[in-house]
């Protein structure tokens, strides 16, 4: 049955489920774990027990999944699909998850992408969110929690989807990916992207490094790291250069404001 797992490409579509009595038990169990149908994901995992499983709790939320086991057979369903999530290994043949997020990025900015992991340092975890990853979920792990991680990652992507948002001249479209200050083009890193994006969203009130940390990394506050500081500097010597008005500004023991105030 294994064997039959992988397609010539490395690839296979899950179809649907039998609609039998346990599984319809199972459905009405917790009706607000429901996805519409419509979502497609793809699972980029070489343990075919794993990706075997997942495939068939994601359909019973009505997903519908492809599984690769491979990161170029991955990236090829990508790019020939229409893929609306992305459930990652890092540890793949072929092309590694690293190599398969810095490729994607260049093509996909906004594709929601989940990182599965059995990686527990920190190191690992950061240099994944660097590299483009939406979120990061260390294996062993819980499914109700890889379930309400991809729901948030969903919400997230429908409210990338809403009209540019603007402040004094800076605007951000999340559509179209593009910052503008002014007639001035800025080039973000999708790190920085994100960061704005959160500093935008929270405008003109000041935003903590435990809540940059939380809600833009995804990874546990560390008061001891810089990395808050370090990518605000990068994102402010773009956003506000020399002669213009301020627009991020410090707030002394607290974070970061995005204001024109």
């Amino acid at each position: 049955m294994d064997s039959q797992l992988a397609s010539s490409k490395g690839c296979m579509k899950e179809e649907k489920l039998e609609e039998g009595g346990s599984r319809n038990a199972e459905r009405t169990l917790d009706r607000s774990l429901e996805t519409p149908a419509e979502s497609n994901v793809l699972i980029i995992d070489d343990d075919i027990s794993l990706s075997k499983f997942l495939s068939r709790e994601l359909k019973i939320k009505h997903f519908q999944v492809r599984v690769c086991h491979d990161g170029e057979a991955g990236y090829a369903e990508l790019m020939a699909s229409d893929v609306g999530l992305v459930i990652l290994d890092l540890n793949l043949p072929k092309m590694d998850g690293i190599a398969f997020l810095t490729k994607v990025r260049l093509s996909h900015p906004h594709l929601p992408i989940l990182v599965l992991s059995a990686r527990d340092r920190t190191e690992d975890l950061v240099f994944a969110l660097e590299k483009g990853a939406d979120d990061y979920l260390i294996k062993p792990f819980s499914l109700l929690e890889l379930l309400a991680r991809i729901r948030a990652l969903g919400r997230r992507k429908i409210s990338a989807s809403v009209s540019p948002s603007k402040v004094s001249e800076l605007t951000l479209n999340r559509e179209e990916y593009r910052v503008m200050r002014g007639a001035r083009r800025i080039e973000l890193t999708p790190r920085e992207f994100a960061i704005l994006e959160y500093l935008v969203q929270h405008a003109g009130r000041p935003v903590s490094r435990a809540a940059l940390i939380r809600d833009v990394w995804n990874i546990p506050y560390d008061p001891s790291s810089n990395i808050v500081d370090v990518y605000m500097k990068y994102l402010r010597d773009k956003v506000d250069l020399e002669g213009e008005e301020k627009l991020i500004r410090t707030v002394r023991g607290v974070g970061y404001v995005l204001s024109n105030d």
